[in-house]
């Protein structure tokens, strides 16, 4: 169904790199999504007048919301499709990302509104009505709401939308909770005993994590997040590939919006290589980033020594005693400064931001220590960099 309606509703659907083939992909989400909970509304909220149940009619209220959710989602993808002007000269995708934080705001206060209900459940206690045909509906509601959550993630998956992927992880909230409330209902035909109340409280508590979870979702690229290990190598990798580029550090990635991104990279190119045939490389990877990858990328040229062999010796020997210090922390921007009495080693030293500020002030002091053991006559000026990349879950926290 999901390529059915992909391959029906959206030109050039392969070309997904392209803004308005990702709109059209936010617009059919929200369209099916509107369709979806509009029915599963109408068909909870009967069954939870019939059934005199406040864990149904919670749970209708949430697909309500839910369609509203995506009207707003609809509404937000059509004016992230602006393109730039200029007050914005990076173009609007962020209004995406503010669409869906009032999303979460609404879940939350239809979480907030039937917790009170629940209580007031709790306290006073209303008769269920068993019936069969009830939990039948509620049964294939669940299976509505599944299809719509694969649904959004496989179309999320397709765009990289974080925010398809927390109406995803929203749809299966929504298919939990209505599996507790048929608990509830069953447990009440078999026992007699109305545990209605604490199962809306249940839901209710479901609902307002899930919209926790989706603000949480739209507020990190909003604030700004570390750079995706993926798109860190897959940027990092383009660029080197190019012959003339000696290796590349200090990549910055700006979000504005999904498929807008600016990025920006130190290149370091051979230092005897003429400078304008480095630029001419350099302008050649900053189009054709543009073109392929999307990204409007920027690279700043390091000239470093790629011949000499006393620099490359001492680049060596410091780089060893790094890695055996911390393997997780290297060094750029290397140059050797010689002098009468001494020769000065002049770098930049990256070390993870998640370290605590102890480590990150010992860690250089301790480099500086080793490398006038296995190298006297070298003093160390070194400049403490940090690393904008997410940090992988195998990673050690120091």
């Amino acid at each position: 169904m999901t390529e059915f309606l992909v391959r029906h509703f959206i030109k050039d659907y392969k070309d997904v790199e392209k803004i308005s083939v990702r709109t059209a992909y936010g617009v059919l989400a929200s369209i099916v999504g509107i369709f979806c909970n509009v029915f599963l509304f109408i068909v909870k909220f009967t069954v939870g007048l019939v059934l005199h149940s406040v864990s149904v009619t919670a749970d209708a209220f949430n697909n309500l919301s839910d369609a509203g959710s995506s009207i707003i989602s609809f509404v937000g993808v059509k004016m992230a499709e602006k393109p730039a002007d200029r007050d914005h000269p990076f173009g609007h995708g962020r209004i995406e990302y503010i669409a869906a934080l009032i999303v979460s705001f609404l879940v939350l206060e239809v979480g907030f509104t039937f917790l009170k209900d629940s209580f007031g459940k709790i306290w006073a206690p209303e008769e269920l009505n068993f019936q069969t045909v009830s939990v039948v509906i509620l049964i294939l509601s669940i299976a509505v709401k599944l299809w719509l959550g694969l649904f959004n993630r496989k179309l999320g998956r397709k765009i990289n939308s974080k925010v398809m992927m927390a109406v995803f992880t929203d749809s299966m909230g929504d298919v939990v909770t209505t599996g507790a409330t048929i608990f509830s209902i069953i447990f009440f035909g078999l026992t007699g005993i109305n545990i209605d109340g604490f199962v809306g409280a249940g839901v209710a508590l479901v609902v307002m994590w899930a919209g926790v979870g989706i603000a949480r979702d739209t507020l990190e690229p909003l604030i700004g997040e570390a750079i995706d290990p993926e798109v860190y190598d897959q940027i990092k990798k383009f660029v080197e590939n190019y012959d003339g580029i000696a290796g590349t550090h200090d990549l910055i990635v700006h979000n504005y919006g999904p498929g807008r991104s600016m990025a920006s990279i130190h290149a370091e190119v051979p230092n005897d290589v003429d400078i304008e045939q480095s630029h001419e490389i350099i302008d050649r990877i900053e189009r054709e980033a543009l073109k392929r990858l999307g990204v409007f990328l920027v690279i700043h040229m390091d000239p470093v020594e790629m011949k000499d062999e006393r620099v490359l010796q001492i680049r060596h020997k410091v780089d060893k005693i790094l890695n055996e210090l911390d393997p997780l922390c290297s060094i750029h921007d290397f140059r050797v400064v010689h002098g009468e009495e001494q020769s000065n080693l002049i770098f930049d030293m990256v070390i993870p931001i998640e370290y605590d500020e102890k480590t990150r002030k010992e860690l250089p002091l301790r480099l500086m220590e080793r490398i006038s053991e296995a190298a006297p006559g070298y003093e160390c000026v070194i400049t403490v960099d940090y690393d904008y990349v997410a940090k992988s879950e195998e990673e050690p926290e120091k």
